[in-house]
């Protein structure tokens, strides 16, 4: 099925630290205030705090992002979603997650980046991908069966996923990406945590419906406009129709 373009180096990967820093606190506020404050019961937010806490970012930034995300003490979380429709290079439809304190600064910095893509341009393509969660996870016991997790869970789709994919599923164990109906994300996530999965990425996300055809030039020519789009500090996700 269809994959975020860069999905097994999506985290930090090529970024200076100061910026994902940046964006992993972004993270954890907004899935604080989605499902709460407690990482034991929000699988979304314990996924995104070990992700912090491997690249090095304080316990109190941790902390001070989940009262802010939750709405525990004074601050409260200010960031707004955004989503910009647009295509890069070789007409390939592209979807971009903004989590941004100014929509006003934003949405012109990012229409410039597409006019900076050579071909890439703004334009409506929602419609070509579906609106899904997205779950991904491992366990321990590597012959675990994915397909009865997957119709325990919940989920509507489920394939296996190994740690060449996503450097965060060890070797040795069962790794799988659950789809589910966007609405059910939470219900999937939190029944995988509590039956002995561990849960690795817990989002909302969109899968292209159809891939263009493209060359290996093509696909450089695209993944450098989506590296531009990536690199911006208030991109929270690029999804696009590429394998």
């Amino acid at each position: 099925m269809g994959r975020q373009w860069l999905h097994a180096k999506r985290e930090v990967a090529g970024l200076k630290k100061g910026q994902a820093v940046g964006k992993l606190v972004k993270e954890i506020m907004v899935a604080a205030k989605m499902g709460g404050g407690d990482p034991s019961g929000n699988a979304r937010l314990a996924a995104v705090v070990e992700k912090a806490r491997r690249q090095s970012v304080t316990r109190d930034t941790i902390e001070r992002a989940i009262k802010k995300g939750a709405g525990i003490g004074g601050e409260k979380l200010e960031l707004e979603h955004v989503v910009f429709e647009g295509y890069a290079p070789r007409k390939v439809p592209v979807v971009v997650e903004v989590l941004t304190d100014n929509k006003n600064r934003t949405a012109p910095e990012i229409r410039v980046l597409f006019k900076r893509g050579q071909l890439g341009a703004p334009g409506s393509n929602k419609f070509l991908f579906d609106h899904v969660g997205l779950v991904e996870a491992h366990h321990a016991d590597p012959a675990a069966d994915v397909e009865a997790a997957a119709i325990e869970a919940g989920a509507q789709e489920v394939e296996p996923l190994t740690s060449g994919q996503n450097d965060d599923i060890p070797d040795g164990t069962a790794g799988a990406r659950f789809t589910t109906a966007a609405t059910d994300l939470h219900a999937v996530s939190q029944w995988l945590a509590q039956n002995e999965w561990t849960v690795v990425t817990s989002e909302v996300g969109y899968i292209a419906k159809t891939f263009p055809a493209l060359s290996d030039e093509d696909r450089t020519q695209v993944g450098e406009f989506l590296q531009l789009l990536e690199d911006h500090d208030d991109v929270h996700r690029v999804w696009a129709a590429i394998r």
